[in-house]
């Protein structure tokens, strides 16, 4: 059966993984999920990512990030779903946790994290919350 929602079956893997304490999952690799992986990296809530050949289709490793023995992310939730679909301009992107958390937003200049946005002065798609 296809999959549905790629981007919140990569969000699972991550939150997942972090619960079970391991040190870096597998997810198939997309453009969209690259991006996504970029965003997390950048902001510090994922050690990297790398791409992995070994296995018939192309992966993503995504290396996790603990802090103490705790997990570096608290909480990662799909905002913008297949049946609902969230759109924000750059005035209305939410604030995650007063500015703790990030928003992850798909917009014309790329997958960017609502600072990024608010300072590219660029709204979109709203597609998932971190903190």
């Amino acid at each position: 059966m296809a999959m549905t929602d790629p981007l919140g079956d990569m969000l699972t893997r991550i939150r997942n993984g972090q619960q079970a304490k391991k040190d870096s999952v597998l997810t198939p690799a997309s453009k969209l999920r690259a991006n996504v992986l970029e965003v997390l990296q950048r902001e510090g809530y994922i050690r990297g990512y790398s791409e992995d050949a070994t296995g018939k289709h192309p992966a993503l490793r995504i290396e996790l990030k603990y802090f103490e023995g705790e997990p570096a992310i608290k909480h990662v939730a799909r905002v913008s779903k297949p049946g609902r679909r969230v759109y924000s301009g750059s005035k209305e992107l939410p604030v995650v946790r007063n500015g703790l958390g990030i928003t992850i937003v798909s917009t014309p200049k790329g997958v960017l994290s609502d600072a990024e946005a608010r300072s590219q002065n660029v709204g979109g798609e709203v597609l998932a919350e971190v903190f």
